[in-house]
C-alpha cells in the first residue's frame, strides 16, 4: 500500500452525563480531522491514566438463541472474551437487542425486545454484569403491532431515555422516545416520536456530540444505515447521510456506537444476510468512516448488541526508561531495528555485538500523541512507528500523524509479565511479528496471534 493510498484510506477511514455513566455518554465536541484522518478527535484524550483502564462490556443475543443473553468484555473494543453465556434468560419471551447502561445507583440495567409482536419491552438489572435479575415488562401505552430494538440514551441534562422502534402494521416503524420519570427507572412517560425520522426506519441509535444529536437508523426499504442530526432529542431530524453514504453497504442493521480510547467513534452493525458482524470508525465528527472490518471472534455468532465503555481500576503499566522487549513465543528473539531502520524480531543475547544489543534496546517514554500511552525511542533518537502498517524507526518530523503513528497503548499480554502494544490511531491493531517482521495487524481471536503480539519488557541488553 502506497503512502498516497494510505492517506486516502484514512480519509474514508466518556465523559458521562452527571447523572449516569452510560454507553451513550455525552462527550466533548469532536473536531474536524486533519487531511490525514486517524487523528484522535477529542481533547483531552480519552485514554485513562495509569492505574485505570477502559472496559468495554457487550450484551448480545446470538444466532443460536433469541431467549438467552451473552455478556462479553474487551479492553480495546475489538477483541471480546466471554464473561458468561448465557448470562440471562427472561421468565418468558425473547431477549433480542439487549441494550446496557450503568446507572447512578451503581447497578447495570438492560432493556430488550420481548417478542416479535406485542407492545412490551423488558428490563433486568445486575451488580456485576454476570448475574442478572428480571425487573419487569413495560407496556407501551399505545396501540402497536411491533415494539423492537429499545436502546438507552442518557441526555446531557441527566435524563434517562429509551429510544424504541414502534410499528402499527409491521411496516411503518418510527423511533419513539420514552423518558424515565423516576430515578429507579420503573416509570416512563408516553412515547414521543422523533420528528423527521420515518416511517420505515428501525433500530435507531442516538448519540450526542457537543450540542448535536446524531441518530443512526436502518432504512427498512433500502436496508442502508442512514444518519440524521438535530438540535433537540425529539427533533426535527434532518438526514445528512442516505443510501450508501458511509460505504458500509447493505443490508445492514443492529447498529450501535461507542466512543474509543483515542476519542474516535466506533459503530458496530450486523450484515445479517451474510452472517457477519462488522465495525467501522470515525474521527471527524461522525461524517466519514473507515471501511468495514469483520469483528474478530464473534462475527456470525453475536447479534444486535450494545457496548458500554467504563473507566475502571486496573490496566497495564509499562515501565519507562531503557528496556528490551523479548518475544513470548520466541524467547531468544527481541524487538529490534535493523540497519535499514525496519523493525524485526531478531536473535540477540548478552554475547551479541554491541550494535546488535543497542538495536534491541529501546527507551520507553510517554506517548507522543497521548501521555497515557507510550512511545519507543531508539538510541539515536528515532521512534518506532507504523508506516503502511510496517514498523520502522524514523526521525520525528513534528507532525501530528507521526505522533499518532508512534504511540502505542499497553494491553495485557498472553502470559504473565508480558504486554501487547495496541496502535493508538488504529484501535484493534497490535504490534506483532509475522515471519519475524514487526508490523501492526488487526487482532485475531487465535492463540498464535496473542502470542505473536505479546512481548516481555526486560532489562536492557545495552
Amino acid at each position: 500500500m502506497s503512502r498516497t493510498v494510505r492517506r486516502s484510506w484514512r480519509r474514508v477511514a466518556l465523559t458521562a452525563a452527571t447523572a449516569l455513566v452510560a454507553l451513550v455518554a455525552v462527550v466533548p465536541a469532536v473536531g474536524t480531522a486533519p487531511a490525514e484522518a486517524g487523528a484522535a478527535a477529542v481533547t483531552p484524550a480519552a485514554v485513562p491514566p495509569a492505574g485505570q483502564t477502559s472496559r468495554y462490556t457487550m450484551t448480545a443475543f446470538t444466532n443460536s438463541s433469541e431467549s438467552n443473553m451473552y455478556v462479553y468484555e474487551s479492553a480495546d473494543a475489538t477483541g471480546y472474551r466471554l464473561l458468561r453465556g448465557p448470562a440471562y434468560t427472561p421468565p418468558t419471551g425473547l431477549i433480542r437487542d439487549p441494550s446496557v447502561i450503568r446507572h447512578t445507583d451503581g447497578r447495570y440495567y438492560i432493556v430488550y425486545t420481548t417478542n416479535w409482536t406485542g407492545n412490551t419491552i423488558g428490563f433486568a438489572t445486575s451488580t456485576d454484569r454476570v448475574n442478572w435479575t428480571f425487573l419487569r415488562n413495560h407496556t407501551i401505552p399505545m396501540t402497536v403491532q411491533n415494539t423492537w430494538a429499545p436502546e438507552w440514551f442518557v441526555d446531557s441534562d441527566g435524563s434517562v431515555n429509551v429510544i424504541v422502534s414502534l410499528s402499527t402494521n409491521g411496516a411503518d416503524f418510527k423511533p419513539h422516545r420514552l423518558r424515565a420519570t423516576n430515578t429507579s427507572l420503573t416509570s416512563f412517560g408516553a412515547p414521543t416520536p422523533l420528528a423527521g425520522i420515518g416511517p420505515n426506519h428501525i433500530d435507531t441509535f442516538v448519540v450526542k456530540v457537543g450540542g448535536t444529536y446524531h441518530a443512526f437508523a436502518k432504512q427498512e426499504t433500502t436496508k442502508y444505515i442512514e444518519h440524521a442530526t438535530a438540535s433537540s432529542l425529539n427533533g426535527p431530524y434532518t438526514f445528512v447521510g442516505t443510501g450508501d453514504w458511509a460505504g458500509w453497504g447493505a443490508p445492514r442493521e443492529g447498529q450501535a456506537l461507542v466512543q474509543l480510547d483515542n476519542g474516535g467513534w466506533r459503530i458496530y452493525f450486523d450484515g445479517y444476510t451474510v452472517g457477519k458482524y462488522y465495525f467501522s470508525d470515525s474521527y471527524d465528527g461522525l461524517r466519514t468512516w473507515t471501511p468495514p472490518v469483520e469483528l474478530p471472534g464473534l462475527s456470525g455468532f453475536a447479534r444486535h448488541f450494545t457496548v458500554l465503555r467504563e473507566t475502571v481500576p486496573g490496566g497495564v503499566t509499562l515501565p519507562t526508561g531503557a528496556r528490551s522487549f523479548q518475544s513470548v513465543n520466541f524467547p531468544d528473539r527481541y524487538a529490534a531495528r535493523r540497519a535499514d531502520n525496519l523493525g524485526y524480531l531478531d536473535p540477540v543475547s548478552t554475547a551479541s555485538p554491541a550494535q546488535a544489543r543497542q538495536d534491541a534496546t529501546l527507551t520507553v517514554v510517554a506517548g507522543l500523541a497521548d501521555a497515557n500511552c507510550f512511545s519507543l525511542r531508539t538510541a539515536d533518537g528515532r521512534y518506532l512507528r507504523h508506516y503502511d502498517f510496517r514498523i520502522r524507526a524514523d526521525v520525528h518530523d513534528g507532525s501530528a500523524i507521526f505522533g499518532r503513528d508512534a504511540t502505542f497503548c499497553a494491553r495485557p499480554g498472553s502470559v504473565a509479565g508480558s504486554v501487547s502494544l495496541e496502535s493508538y490511531n488504529y484501535p484493534g491493531r497490535y504490534l506483532r511479528h509475522y515471519d519475524y517482521a514487526l508490523r501492526v495487524d488487526l487482532y485475531q481471536d487465535t492463540a498464535i496471534f496473542r502470542a505473536d503480539s505479546s512481548l516481555r519488557p526486560v532489562a536492557p541488553l545495552a
